[in-house]
């Protein structure tokens, strides 16, 4: 209940290349990485003849055992954790994706949105071919198998030059790591070294867990190819305007990683900062909704010379399934992950800083919770812009209709989930606290600012256009 009224997150990478246990580096990996994807994961690796894998519905530690990992032989692996985007969150749909066909084995494990995909999937089915799932990354692999070229470099860069929207993407051949990023960058990824072993994953945060160093972000455009002969990086599109996902920084990335040339954790508490010069008000203390609203909270705090406390306690332990009381109790989903520390709110003036609005329901339950606890007011801040259209590259988010900034005003908003005053981040302040923070080169607008702006920096293929156009191109 409580995830059901924040967008989403999206999916998280893993690779190694040339190391004595990389299926048990790759677990770590994810381990690291499972913030991204809570509904599957999966490992492949290689031993250089042929490709073994183990998916799961899951956690990371529900899926795999020591026996499991064992199994996973070889020097090479990639990993993936997934929430679902694209394709429904059925085992069949669970990364990494693994075919055989006539040059081998190929395996992929991809974080993005393809928005072009159901146009691919339709072209593929009427020449005959048959998709085993139904995610978006699938297409990628029929158009590698496709392609006549004889590298195999050669083969994903023509497959990657066919796709509209994200992707930060892991391919792994007996022989072969090789990793990408969209044009645009939409979503992060990183590269690193363990001693003479490479490692990609999508968050600096996996390298700290496995005590790999990082060395550099793969660049936006950039298909990078390993082998017994190194590392060779290849530039073969179109340069065109970054704009990568401006919502990692606000909620989905870890704030222990670094992403798009700066720490998280620094980022969110600019925003606070900035937040806090943006809509002042008189009060006597700061508290976050947790966890993602910690650091923009203590940024306020700091800012406004505020004390900052905990207020809201999470419950860490709420899995996706719960039997709910047959009476009646109040807030319950949100109670089951929440809870109000009555001293520190008791007769308190408390803003209380999240991350996002999206729905506006839950912000209304925990209003109530904390007034319930003694706060005397509650005024709502909001590290982000209001959101007013949906994702297409990679998040789940809802429809348009469905959220509430797209259809009512701030002052409606603030009269809906009851708080006192209601504030928002603004677009100007967004990117200033970005570029304070020490990002570096970022000037607006050069992320994806589109859930805030519903400016599209791709253009979104619509699952109302009829697909059998593509043969008439």
């Amino acid at each position: 209940m409580f995830r059901a009224d924040k967008f989403n997150d999206e999916c998280g990478v893993f690779g190694v290349y040339g190391h004595e246990e990389a299926a048990n580096l790759t677990y770590l990996g994810l381990y690291a990485l499972q913030h991204r994807g809570q509904e599957n994961a999966g490992i492949v690796s290689s031993a250089g003849e042929g490709l073994k894998v183990h998916k799961g519905n899951g956690l990371v530690a529900d899926i795999f055992t020591e026996t499991d990992i064992e199994h996973l032989e070889g020097t090479s692996a990639i990993g993936h954790v997934r929430y679902s985007t694209s394709g429904d969150s059925e085992l069949r749909n669970a990364q990494p994706f693994v075919v055989d066909y006539s040059r081998g084995s190929i395996a992929v494990a991809h974080n993005g949105n393809i928005v072009n995909s159901l146009l691919l999937r339709a072209e593929f089915e009427a020449y005959g071919s048959i998709f085993q799932s139904t995610m978006d990354t699938e297409a990628v692999v029929h158009l590698i198998a496709s392609c006549k070229e004889r590298n195999l470099t050669d083969r994903i860069i023509y497959a990657l030059g066919r796709l509209e929207g994200s992707y930060s993407i892991a391919f792994l051949t007996e022989e072969t790591l090789v990793a990408a990023r969209d044009p645009r960058g939409f979503r992060p990824l990183a590269l690193g070294k363990l001693k003479d072993a490479w490692v990609v994953a999508s968050e600096t945060c996996a390298f700290d867990l496995i005590d790999a160093e990082y060395v550099r972000d793969v660049e936006p455009g950039e298909v990078i190819a390993i082998d017994k002969n190194g590392l060779r990086s290849f530039k073969p599109f179109a340069p065109v305007e970054h704009t990568p996902c401006i919502f990692e920084f606000i909620y989905f990335a870890r704030p222990d990683s670094a992403i798009f040339g700066a720490n998280v954790y620094n980022v969110r508490k600019e925003f606070g900062r900035v937040l806090a010069k943006e809509h002042p008000v008189e009060a006597d203390v700061v508290i976050p909704v947790p966890d993602s609203g910690v650091a923009a909270a203590l940024g306020y705090a700091q800012a406004a010379g505020l004390p900052f406390e905990l207020g809201l306690v999470r419950n860490h332990y709420v899995g996706r399934t719960f039997i709910e009381p047959k009476d009646s109790i109040r807030h319950f989903g949100v109670k089951l992950k929440l809870n109000g520390v009555r001293d520190v709110l008791e007769g308190k003036r408390v803003i209380v800083v999240d991350d996002s609005i999206v729905r506006g329901t839950t912000s209304m339950k925990i209003i109530k919770m904390l007034r319930e606890a003694g706060a005397k007011e509650v005024h709502m801040r909001v590290s982000s812009p209001p959101t007013t259209y949906p994702c297409y590259y990679g998040i789940d988010t809802p429809d348009r209709d469905k959220l509430i900034a797209a259809n009512q005003s701030v002052a409606d908003i603030n009269k809906y989930i009851t708080s006192d005053t209601l504030g928002y981040l603004s677009v100007e302040g967004l990117y200033r606290a970005i570029k304070d923070a020490g990002a570096r080169g970022i000037v607006e607008p050069s992320h994806c600012d589109a859930c805030f702006t519903g400016d599209y920096p791709v253009d979104i293929f619509k699952e109302s256009r009829p697909p059998q156009l593509v043969l008439f191109k």
